[in-house]
């Protein structure tokens, strides 16, 4: 009798069906697009011949010789960026005026004619080195306009861009991005004199060849541009994502320098063909070069805090600017600037009171723990509370069993299945009833909520809307 009893049980056990994972929503992010999500932190560096002719954009008639610093010392640059949390380095190896801070054979227009180190210096290969000893990770920006070179608006510019790319990659590998913006054609030198030369955006730089030349080289490599193909430009050089933020888009018919797609790269598209997050570019002066007169101007930890929570805390990156001075060198405000930055996040983001409280959700997945809602509180952001397919709208609370300040309320979604979320609530336990503190629209990789100070024993997250059952990874409460 014990055996039949056995059987029927293990019988019972094995006809069960397991309840599997939602299905993406698609498009969903490759690898490297995921970790390039998880860096939050990445840093500009603007360095060239514009930093000693107190310029923002050359004309490419500047000579070599007056490349000079003084101290250059990108060790420095480094350690100060590992210091504040930074995750990556992106390095202005050429811009507009067509000056490389490397010695490229292609051109003589480099620091290999310019007085620094006797014209023997290789600043790229500097800054990969220091980033590689600071564990950051290594990027270029290689201008596609290019005022100098007397070839450009023409096809042979297109090979002589193709050639420094090829250069670059061969001779600095392990390059996570690769960063080019919009701003092409017009006025500039040209190798001989002042004109103007106009090109074709969409089609000049025959981008889809050119990126796929260098994907042979380095495989895993992020690229930037307006639209695309890997992360787009927030439209903004505020460091501001919109506060509705897909991070899917269709490319078709969007190019680098396109005018008019401002809203939209602000704002992505809810049902884009493509995942294409934003990188939310600001610079902590209010140029993109160093210049002394804006000594006095540099953002403050609590401004670049601010830039922070709209730009990471929207599920973008933010890529601040730092540009180093004349002598080669952060300068002393910026650095102070970005201390009190770090210190700032250490402190709003110290305690994650949600970690191991007691969560609760009256609906999840099939009725398997495997989906509850403690994984929102488990700190383990592999694991995710989720509905059935056919509820596309839920709620769970949290309960820490005590009183807590709540200033911040950070929300993440599983990317790894897509973005679904497209209207969520945070409501507080307040004198005996629940009242509505927060509302937003997109999650994405991560939604921090500023709300007003309360002191609470409990909040409540509802999803309100959203475009297939709800998938979120954690929860954290600051």
């Amino acid at each position: 009798m014990k055996k039949i009893f056995f059987a029927i049980i293990v019988f019972y056990s094995c006809t069960q069906k397991e309840t599997l994972p939602p299905s993406p929503v698609l498009p969903v992010p490759d690898n490297a697009q995921l970790a390039w999500h998880n860096m939050e932190l990445n840093a500009f560096v603007h360095f060239t011949i514009n930093t000693f002719t107190d310029k923002e954009w050359g004309y490419g008639d500047e000579g070599e010789k007056i490349f000079n610093p003084t101290e250059c010392n990108p060790i420095q640059w480094a350690s100060v960026l590992k210091e504040a949390g930074f995750k990556g380095l992106i390095l202005t190896c050429k811009h507009h005026d067509g000056f490389c801070l490397w010695p490229s054979q292609f051109t003589e227009h480099s620091v290999k004619n310019s007085p620094w180190k006797n014209g023997q210096g290789d600043l790229v290969k500097e800054v990969a080195e220091a980033c590689k000893q600071a564990g950051l990770k290594f990027g270029i920006y290689l201008s596609p306009w290019d005022r100098n070179h007397k070839d450009y608006g023409s096809p042979a510019y297109i090979k002589y861009y193709r050639n420094q790319l090829k250069e670059l990659f061969e001779k600095y590998p392990d390059v996570f991005e690769m960063w080019f913006d919009g701003a092409n054609g017009g006025d500039g030198f040209y190798g001989g004199k002042r004109e103007t030369r106009n090109i074709d955006g969409k089609n000049y730089y025959d981008w889809p060849a050119t990126l796929s030349m260098v994907k042979k080289i380095d495989t895993g490599v992020i690229f930037f541009s307006d639209a695309g193909p890997s992360v787009r430009w927030a439209g903004n050089e505020k460091g501001i994502a919109g506060e509705t933020n897909w991070n899917t888009l269709t490319p078709d018919t969007l190019y680098a320098g396109k005018p008019g797609i401002e809203k939209l790269l602000n704002e992505g598209n809810e049902n884009g063909s493509h995942w294409i997050p934003q990188e939310c570019d600001v610079s902590i002066r209010p140029g993109w070069f160093y210049h002394a007169n804006e000594d006095s101007l540099v953002k403050t930890p609590e401004q670049l805090f601010d830039i922070y929570l709209k730009s990471a805390g929207r599920g973008s990156l933010m890529l601040l600017n730092i540009p180093p001075d004349r002598r080669g060198l952060f300068h002393e405000n910026d650095i102070e600037s970005l201390r009190g930055f770090r210190k700032l996040l250490d402190e709003k983001f110290k305690t994650d009171q949600a970690l191991h409280a007691s969560a609760s959700a009256k609906y999840y997945r099939g009725g398997s723990e495997r989906y509850s809602a403690k994984n929102l509180v488990d700190g383990n952001d592999e694991t995710y509370w989720a509905t059935d397919d056919d509820q596309p709208i839920g709620s769970f609370e949290i309960d820490f069993r005590k009183n807590v300040n709540v200033n911040y309320v950070i929300l993440k979604e599983y990317i790894k299945l897509g973005q679904r979320i497209k209207h969520f609530s945070i409501d507080v336990w307040k004198e005996g009833q629940w009242q509505n503190t927060a509302n937003g629209t997109t999650i994405g990789h991560k939604r921090i909520l500023k709300i007003d100070p309360v002191t609470t024993n409990k909040i409540k997250i509802e999803i309100l809307d959203s475009k297939a059952c709800p998938v979120i990874s954690a929860v954290e409460v600051y």
